[in-house]
């Protein structure tokens, strides 16, 4: 009975290194967007990001609470999910897409490696298609995804009252850190 216990709980143990080995995954990736008009610059950082990375099949896929970015004024992070995302009704910004040269990333050998991934975003429930340009950095191991593109806030429905229209600039620029 003892060597059936111990033999399962080998058998489990090599199941789940080789669920690991088979997904990267974080819950503390790091993305912030800036926006820069005639009368402010405006900053929020989020460090909720969870993302999923199957490197056999190069899929990604990310997940942002809205109400998790943090601005300086507490009074702009109010407008932001009230007024602009209505973090009530859209919670969660999401990308799912693939890396398209995983072929060229040895993630057995340290190095940076130029990447582009491409694939839906979805913010304030609107979906569009983006292709971003990025870096893959490998480094024992451990691997960090950097990009940075950006978006119009009127693709995703996002209304910005004219009294405000010099505050808010119509493309902002978004920030990507994850860290596996």
């Amino acid at each position: 009975m003892k060597a059936k216990i111990i033999t399962l709980l080998f058998m489990f143990g090599i199941t789940t290194q080789i669920s690991a080995q088979e997904k990267l995954i974080t819950k503390t990736g790091h993305v912030w967007f800036y926006s820069h008009a005639a009368l402010e610059d405006i900053e929020a950082h989020s460090r909720q990001v969870v993302a999923i990375i199957l490197p056999d099949k190069g899929s990604i896929a990310v997940a942002i609470p809205i109400m998790s970015f943090e601005f300086k004024k507490t009074l702009m992070q109010e407008h932001f999910n009230e007024n602009y995302m209505e973090s009530a009704k859209y919670p969660k910004a999401k990308f799912t897409g693939s890396v398209n040269n995983l072929s060229d990333i040895n993630l057995k050998k340290n190095g940076v490696y130029k990447t582009t991934v491409e694939g839906d975003l979805t913010i304030h429930n609107i979906t569009k298609h983006v292709k971003a340009a990025g870096t893959v950095e490998v480094k024992d191991g451990t691997y960090a995804v950097k990009s940075k593109f950006t978006v119009e806030i009127k693709e995703y429905n996002i209304a910005v009252e004219s009294r405000f229209a010099q505050n808010i600039a119509s493309t902002i620029e978004i920030n990507i850190d994850l860290n596996f």
